[in-house]
This record gives structure tokens, sequence and C-alpha cells, in this order.
């Protein structure tokens, strides 16, 4: 995969048997209206903005390719982009399509448009993001750019948001939304609507607070801020510690407790919610000193996309030890159950399953059940966990490996001793999103089935540091 990787960085290519004569690169491209993304069910010719519509499903309704020509695919061209080259980098972006031109980050921030028919440059901006930036989780990143209103915007790695003129790549304005040496970057990908763009923040491996945030998308001014760890006295702060607790490390618990947010979140202009999932409570694997279920982490949360208002939340893990975070996108989908037409949302966890719940309320379109799991009174286990009606997608159990005297299927509570558990902080569903197809109603889902030995080691608190207090 590594090697896949490397190639990938190396440029953008494209793969079809005929590109539509729709498919050149014009002067002056089309506005994205957020009329066009309100109508926009599934992506085509176009794919406007992450995961081809507002509702994450990533269908397309294009069948030029199908099963009887699929092996005649070939390659019709490269452009080597020169840019986000080394193994520190990633290349995971979708590429935005507009009336033939498409929009693609690097891990190293930099944006292109380019031609799709011929692969062309048409602009380029290059970041100035610092290279010593020794906080960033888990590569050099980004997941895809949102488009809307004559505007191209996308986060970056040291904590800003930048919006750049789509015709051109002239930078139109930037906003610092946190501070890279305090572990705070911008990784996943963007979503544009109603005069808005919305971003995560991720950190949560480096003591980072999650949260939400809204810009105006003509100025780049902060809107609204949702906190996905509460703030002593805020609705749902008793699933922290209590601030006042005379150990600092607990007390403070909240400021570095994770439940970053690693993707683009869905949007239902009907109900005017908006919905997204979150990472890990932090330190990862040290449930001693953060007590509690520890919302909103490893939760999917609905809030009012107008003012970031909660409206509901479901949390998937409580008081999560594994690194069982949420990193794939939502996905919205309407569909039949028990005769009746229901607004529905879906989560493949890394837990192994898919969480079916109603997005107008956030209850179980398909039983969810509370069942008791394994205890660690040093962990402060979760007496119960939820346990979704149906099957898994992966198996929960791990194999024997010799010289491990402890195992357990998924929730095995550890302390000091390394115990072999599966699915891992790398298995079930990591960040690769999901597909739905409305046709079928299936979902379609790629899991990753991984044994590891998890144990706890204190760890202090240090700012500027990756915290954690043990792993896998």
């Amino acid at each position: 995969m590594n090697a896949l990787l490397k190639r990938l960085a190396l440029g953008a290519a494209i793969l079809a048997l005929v590109f539509p004569a729709t498919l050149s690169a014009q002067a002056s491209p089309r506005t994205i209206s957020t009329q066009e993304l309100t109508q926009t069910k599934n992506g085509a010719k176009d794919w406007v903005t992450h995961g081809g519509a507002m509702n994450n499903q990533r269908y397309s309704s294009l069948d030029q390719i199908n099963t009887s020509n699929v092996s005649q695919l070939r390659g019709m061209w490269m452009t080597r982009l020169a840019s986000g080259l080394g193994g520190k980098y990633r290349f995971e972006a979708d590429p935005l399509v507009v009336d033939g031109v498409m929009y693609i980050p690097t891990g190293n921030d930099d944006i292109f448009a380019l031609d799709a028919k011929t692969g062309k440059k048409l602009w380029e901006w290059q970041s100035d993001i610092p290279q010593n930036m020794d906080l960033i989780c888990c590569g050099w990143d980004n997941r895809g750019v949102a488009v809307g209103d004559g505007r191209v915007y996308s986060g970056l790695l040291d904590g800003s948001f930048v919006a750049l003129d789509q015709q051109t790549g002239r930078l139109l304005w930037r906003t610092q939304l946190e501070d890279y040496h305090d572990g705070y970057s911008l990784t996943g990908a963007y979503r544009y609507y109603d005069g808005l763009v919305f971003t995560g923040i991720s950190g949560g491996e480096e003591a980072a607070r999650g949260r939400l945030t809204a810009l105006d998308a003509k100025t780049g001014a902060v809107v609204w801020i949702f906190y996905t760890i509460p703030g002593p006295g805020e609705p749902f702060s008793d699933t922290w510690p209590s601030a006042n607790d005379p150990d600092p490390q607990i007390a403070n618990a909240w400021k570095w407790g994770g439940a970053t947010i690693w993707q683009a979140p869905a949007i239902d202009p009907d109900l005017g919610m908006l919905y997204f999932s979150t990472g890990n409570a932090s330190p990862n694997s040290g449930g001693d000193i953060r007590k509690g279920d520890n919302l909103f982490s490893a939760s999917i949360v609905a809030l009012d996309y107008r003012t970031g208002q909660y409206r509901w939340h479901f949390q998937e893990v409580h008081h999560d030890l594994w690194d069982f975070d949420a990193p794939s996108p939502v996905v919205l989908f309407d569909q039949m159950y028990n005769g009746e037409m229901r607004k529905g949302l879906y989560q493949a966890g890394k837990t192994g399953w898919l969480y079916f719940l109603d997005r107008s309320t956030g209850q179980p379109l398909i039983g969810i059940d509370e069942k008791p799991v394994d205890q660690e009174a040093r962990q402060y286990t979760s007496p119960t966990q939820p346990y979704p009606v149906g099957d898994s997608f992966i198996y929960q159990c791990p194999d024997a490996v010799p010289g491990f005297v402890r195992s357990g299927c998924i929730f095995a509570a550890f302390w000091d001793i390394a115990t072999l558990t599966r699915p891992t902080g790398h298995g079930g569903s990591e960040w690769s999103p999901t597909t739905y197809d409305p046709q079928t109603g299936f979902a379609y889902v790629m899991g990753s089935e991984q044994t590891s030995a998890s144990a706890m080691r204190p760890a202090p608190y240090i700012h500027g540091k990756s915290y954690s207090r043990g792993g896998s």
C-alpha cells in the first residue's frame, strides 16, 4: 500500500473509456450554487462536492462503464504534480469535477485545477505550510477541497483555512483557526453550503479538543463553533471528570479530550441539519484519568447547520479505550422500514458494525442493544456497550498468538498486561468512505481485520507532545 501511495503522489491519473464531449475545461468555470447542491442527489458527469452529493452516498448515475467493458479501461493521461513527494505525505483526496475542471489537493496542501480530459494544469496554488511540523497524526494529508460561489476552499495542516478564486487560484482570504504548535491540524475533507464552509479539526493523538467550525464563505469569518468535548458546566460535561478534581491532569481532561473530526459532514437541507462522526477520546488507552462516557467522542452528532446548535447524538463506544474512533463519513439515505419511508443515516465504525439511525431523531432504525462487557476497574470501563442487531462486517475475536497470556473479543478490557484484541484501532472501517446504492438499498463497506495487543502505560500530559497512555 505504501508503494501505491507513493506512486499516486507523483501525479493524478484518470482511467476511462471515452470522456463525454462536455468534459472540456472552460475559461470561466460554472459557479456551484446552494440551489444546485440542494438539488444534487448523486454524482454524474460532475462531482461537485465531497462524496458526490451532500448525502455522502458516493453513488454515480453514469453507466458508460459496466461489467461488459470494464476490462477495456486504459490510462488516458498522467500529470506530475511535483507536490507531496516523500514518505510523510498521503494522497487520499477526492477530486471534485465541475464542467470538466478537476480540483484536487496534495498532502502538502498544494491545490491544483486540471483539465479532466487532458490532465493539463490550469492553475496551481502552493501552500506555505512549515515543513518541520512534528505533531501531524497519521501522515500529511488533505482529503479534499470544497467548491462553491466561485471559490475553492481548503483547510491546511498548519491550522489555517483558505479560499481561492475558482478561476485563477488566487488567494482570497485566509483564517487561522488554531496553532499547529498546540497539536492542531486540518486534514479532513470540507463542505460548502448556503454561504458557509464547514471544517472539522484533527489532533486527537496530540491533545487536541475536537470541534466543528462554520466560516463565512465570503470573508472567512468564524460564524459558529461546536466543541465535541463540552466544557465545565455545559450539557454532557458530567461525562468527563470534575474540573475541580485535585489532580490537574484529571481536572483538565476535557481540554485535551480528543473527539476530533476527520471527514466532511453530511447535510440534509430539508431538515436543516448537519451530521458528522467523531474520533476517539484522548489520551488513547488512558481511561484511568477520564472517568465517564466521554461525550461526544466516538459518536455521531447532529447540529443545526445554520447555528451550530446541538440536535442529537448517538455514542457508538462509551469511554473508548481501543481507538475505536469513527472517521468514516456518515451517509444519508431514505429507505422503507415496516412500510414507512424513513430518513436514515448510517456510519461504518471501527467496531465492525454499521449503525443505522433515524436522522431526524438519532434513534436506531434497526435495534441496537446495550450489553454487558468485560470490566477493568482501574480503567473505569463502561458497564455496557452498544451492540447493533445484525451482522458485523468483520470478525470480532482475535486469532491465538503464541506468547500472549491474555486475549478477548471486542471490548476486551486491559491494564498493564498486553492483551490480544480484535478489532483494533486499524480495524473495521477506517477513514475510507463507504458507498450506498439508492437503487438497491445496499451499502458497500471496506473492512479491515487485524489483531493487536493493547496495554496501558502511564504518561503525563506535556504541551506540544503527542499524548497517549499506552496503545497497541
